[in-house]
């Protein structure tokens, strides 16, 4: 790396390549970094092709640097204002009434297990009298 590039500083940068994960950025003739496809725009990013193409000018933030490996993570994102939030009508919740079963309600649908219950000590009842 010809320069030192801090965490947090922003740089004016050329995108040289775009893959699925991201778009590579010059930031001078010998180095680049990567901006994630998660770090290209305020929102879901489906494909990095609709927002960006080679050749783009594009204003970046530093978020990491690795001197090691070189490599540099780069924002566009955090270079632009966060998009207002659309302030939604408060709607005041809505509450549920509770349904009370009581015990003259007929069981709809499938016999309940304590009407089998019932059953089955009947025909217990019935078997030990025949024997």
């Amino acid at each position: 790396m010809s320069t030192n590039y801090e965490v947090g500083s922003v740089h004016t940068g050329k995108v040289t390549g775009i893959q699925p994960y991201g778009a590579f950025v010059a930031l001078d003739d010998q180095t680049q970094g990567l901006v994630h496809i998660s770090e290209v725009t305020h929102g879901f990013v489906k494909d990095v092709n609709e927002h960006l193409k080679t050749g783009d000018e594009v204003q970046v933030k530093v978020l990491t640097v690795d001197e090691k490996s070189g490599k540099i993570s780069l924002s566009i994102r955090a270079t632009q204002e966060a998009p207002a939030e659309e302030k939604r009508e408060a709607k005041k919740p809505q509450r549920r009434q509770a349904t009370v079963k009581t015990e003259t309600e007929a069981p709809q649908g499938f016999n309940t297990l304590k009407d089998k219950l019932e059953e089955w000590i009947e025909q217990s009842k019935k078997e030990e009298i025949k024997k």
